[in-house]
This record gives structure tokens, C-alpha cells and sequence, in this order.
């Protein structure tokens, strides 16, 4: 079961290293292996990814592509209530995005110098979607809309069939309703490569997004630069602040949402409390009896959950800007208090009724956040991910007369003539 520990400068400590440790380097066995795929998929195209198919999936399929037909057709199928329910999360979604938007724009000097920048959206974007037990329509949704927003020309979709050999019903559906553009059944790192290098079946893309097993991260780890990419996802984490106000019941529910992802999942709760840490305990055994992801969830919580009890309310705050976690849930009197003194998060879950499976499904901010700490410098998945930015130059002879001097200068102290002689030639 989880561990309890005092915040007592040594053993929280030691606590923060072990869960350093779960995003160490992919094992040299799962990197040879990827090499090999990518390696063969860039090499034989179509071929290696029906080859592929049959082997990891087991089925010899007649055709890449996923049809429009069956698009539209797993839609009209749908439960109009789980329809209902992607469009309402959509609209959410589309809200809060809609406000991540940048526009290009014109500085014009008066002295006729005009300086700007161009944003707009990549060409073509991939998007990977996990298939068969882990199928996640919210996923779709969270890397779709806000390519779409930032005016994503065309999106491809990429997800590995079921065992039936079809797409999975509800990706499809999901699919569907964020606009897709395309959809192709391949999975694993044959699916990113056939996205990086293009296939005579699929589209070479610009930035492939979305998550996947460790082959799938692999992948996108390797091919970084032939692509870019949304960012290398490790094992699923939250963290929950709560003083003497917060509910035991909550609290168990809530570390144990993150814990069923994954046994390296890792879920930890700061407390200025004993008793509560005591109670929360007890609500984790009693709970998890009723969940069908029970034994994950044990694990994951005996190997990389604790509750911490700190001294005070501060030191939860440092601990917590030290940990950077995905997820992090304040739930303490006056939450919003606490806003501009979170720094390190991927994404800020305020009071006792916004528990973190609202972000993963339907309030609006992008789920798709940086883990094992990476929030300390990256952002969660956004429109911005999404555009690319050009500045654009423009000087008249006067004004370049006026700045001569001062770049000439800066090249000869760079050693840089070629430099100096490309202003002066202008003047000679």
C-alpha cells in the first residue's frame, strides 16, 4: 500500500529521486528494435508497413487507408449520448484554444524601416491515436482542435487496429467529429515512420503528436528533427495539496484516477495533516475493492505513490514546484490564493470539484501535458505547437546608412568580414 512520510529534509528527498528514476533511458533492446523499423519503413514504404501489420497486429490487410465511409458510418452508429458528450467536450476545448491564437503582424517605423512576423499553420500534421484496450477518443479531441484552430492544412491520423482488423468504433467517431482529414490503420514506430518519411500510402507530415507505448516514444524521440514533435510522454503523475479541509474520500478517488493508468503511474499527496493522511489511507483500501484496474492500481501506489506530511502550507508549495508535475490538484481553503506561487505544473486543478479526470475529458485545457518533471520548462500541448513563425525585414537605404557603423563593428569584433563587406559594399 502507500507510504506515508514525514517532510522532514531527507526522506521526501529520497522520495523525489526514486520518482526521477521512472523516466530513465529507454532499455538499448527497444532502441535496436526501433531503429530497424524505422530503418525498413523508410526503405520499403508500403511494403514494410503491410509486413509489419501482419506480424505485430496479425492480419494481412488489403488497403492503409480507412475509407470515409466507414468515418461517417462509425458516427452514425455512435451512441447519440457519447456523441452528445465528444461535441459538448469539443466546444470546450475550441473555447479555450480559440484564446491561444497569435496574429502576425507590421511594425512600420518612420523612418521607413518595416519590421514584422507571419504565423500560420503547418502544412500537415500527424496525429497518433492508440487503439484496441487503450483507445482514447478524449485524445483525439485534445490534438486535434487546436491543430485545427491554429489552421493546420491537413491532419492524418494514424491508430493500429483491433483485433477484428478494424479501427476502433469510438477513435472513429472521434475522428469524425474534430474534423479529421485522413485516417490510415498502422500502428507502433512502423506508424511514425511512415509519418516522417512518407509512404506511397501516407503523407509525409511536418509534426507528429500523440500518445503511445514505449515503441511509439521511442520513435518520436528517434526521428526529432526528420519531424517535430509534441514532446517524449512519460508514466502518468499527479500531485495533491490539501490542508485540514479536504475530504479523505476525494482525495483517495483522486490518486487512484492517475494510479490505474499505469504501474509506474506515480501519485502523491502533500498534506499538513496526519490524521488526514491517516484517513485517506483507509479510503484508498476500502475504494479500490470496487475498481477493475485494481491490481494496477496497488502497484503503481506501493511502488511510486506517498502521501508527504509537510509542517506547513509553504513547504507543500516548494515541494510541489520541485516535483513539477503533470497534474497537480490544490485542494486547501482558498485555492486561488495559492495561483501565483505554483509555478511548476503541467497543468492546476483549484478546489474540492475540479478533480483532474475534468481535464482529461471536458473543461477545456489541453490534457496532452509534460511529465517526470519536464513541466519546469515545457508547456502543455497548445495552438502554438501548432504554427510556425517567419520575421520579415525591410530597410530603406537611409535607415541602413544610419545602423551601418554598428553592425560593421559587431562583425570585425566576430572576425566576420564577409559580414562587415556585405554592409560596406552598399556604401563603398
Amino acid at each position: 500500500m502507500i507510504s506515508v512520510v514525514q517532510a522532514n529534509g531527507t526522506d521526501e528527498l529520497a522520495l523525489l529521486q526514486q520518482l526521477r528514476q521512472r523516466a530513465q533511458e529507454v532499455d538499448q533492446q527497444v532502441t535496436a528494435s526501433v531503429c530497424e523499423i524505422l530503418n525498413t519503413v523508410q526503405a520499403e514504404g508500403d511494403k514494410a508497413l503491410f509486413t509489419y501489420g501482419e506480424r505485430f497486429d496479425g492480419f494481412a490487410a488489403d488497403s492503409l487507408e480507412v475509407s470515409r465511409e466507414e468515418i461517417n458510418e462509425a458516427l452514425t452508429r455512435a451512441d447519440p449520448d457519447f456523441v452528445s458528450a465528444l461535441l459538448n467536450a469539443q466546444e470546450n476545448i475550441a473555447a479555450f484554444h480559440e484564446r491561444q491564437k497569435q496574429q502576425s503582424f507590421i511594425d512600420a517605423k518612420e523612418n521607413g524601416v518595416i519590421l514584422g512576423q507571419r504565423v500560420r499553420g503547418l502544412s500537415r500534421v500527424g496525429v497518433y491515436v492508440p487503439g484496441g484496450t487503450a483507445a482514447y477518443p478524449s485524445s483525439v479531441l485534445m490534438n486535434v482542435v487546436p491543430a485545427k484552430i491554429a489552421g493546420v492544412g491537413e491532419i492524418i491520423m494514424v491508430t493500429p487496429p483491433g483485433k477484428d482488423g478494424r479501427a476502433n468504433p469510438d477513435i472513429l467517431t472521434a475522428a469524425a467529429i474534430a474534423g479529421v482529414d485522413r485516417v490510415f490503420l498502422v500502428g507502433g514506430a512502423q506508424a511514425v515512420a511512415a509519418l516522417a518519411y512518407g509512404t506511397e500510402s501516407v503523407p509525409k507530415v511536418d509534426k507528429i503528436v500523440g500518445p503511445g507505448n514505449i515503441y511509439v516514444a521511442t520513435a518520436k524521440k528517434l526521428l526529432y528533427g526528420v519531424v517535430d514533435i509534441d514532446m517524449i510522454a512519460g508514466p502518468s503523475e499527479i500531485l495533491i495539496m490539501a490542508d485540514e479541509s479536504a475530504d479523505p474520500r476525494y482525495l483517495a478517488a483522486d490518486l487512484m484516477s492517475q494510479a490505474e493508468h499505469d504501474r509506474l503511474a506515480s501519485s502523491i499527496l502533500l498534506t499538513t495533516s496526519m490524521e488526514l493522511a491517516g484517513q485517506t489511507v483507509r479510503e484508498l483500501e476500502r475504494q479500490m475493492q470496487t475498481l477493475s484496474r485494481r491490481e494496477i492500481i496497488a502497484q503503481s501506489l506501493a511502488n511510486y505513490g506517498a502521501i508527504i506530511v509537510c509542517p506547513t502550507l509553504d513547504k507543500m508549495v516548494e515541494l510541489a514546484n520541485a516535483l513539477a508535475p503533470e497534474h497537480l490538484e490544490v485542494m486547501v481553503e482558498d485555492p486561488m490564493r495559492l495561483v501565483g506561487r505554483l509555478d511548476n505544473a503541467g497543468s492546476v486543478f483549484l478546489g474540492k470539484f475540479s478533480p483532474e479526470p475534468l481535464g482529461d475529458y471536458y473543461a477545456g485545457p489541453n490534457h496532452v501535458l509534460p511529465t517526470s518533471g519536464t513541466a519546469r520548462f515545457f508547456s502543455p500541448l497548445s495552438v502554438d505547437s501548432f504554427v510556425k513563425r517567419s520575421s520579415f525585414i525591410y530597410y530603406t537605404e537611409d535607415a541602413l546608412a544610419q545602423a551601418k557603423d554598428d553592425i560593421v563593428l559587431i562583425a570585425e569584433k566576430e572576425g566576420l568580414t564577409a559580414h562587415a563587406n556585405s554592409i560596406q559594399v552598399r556604401f563603398a
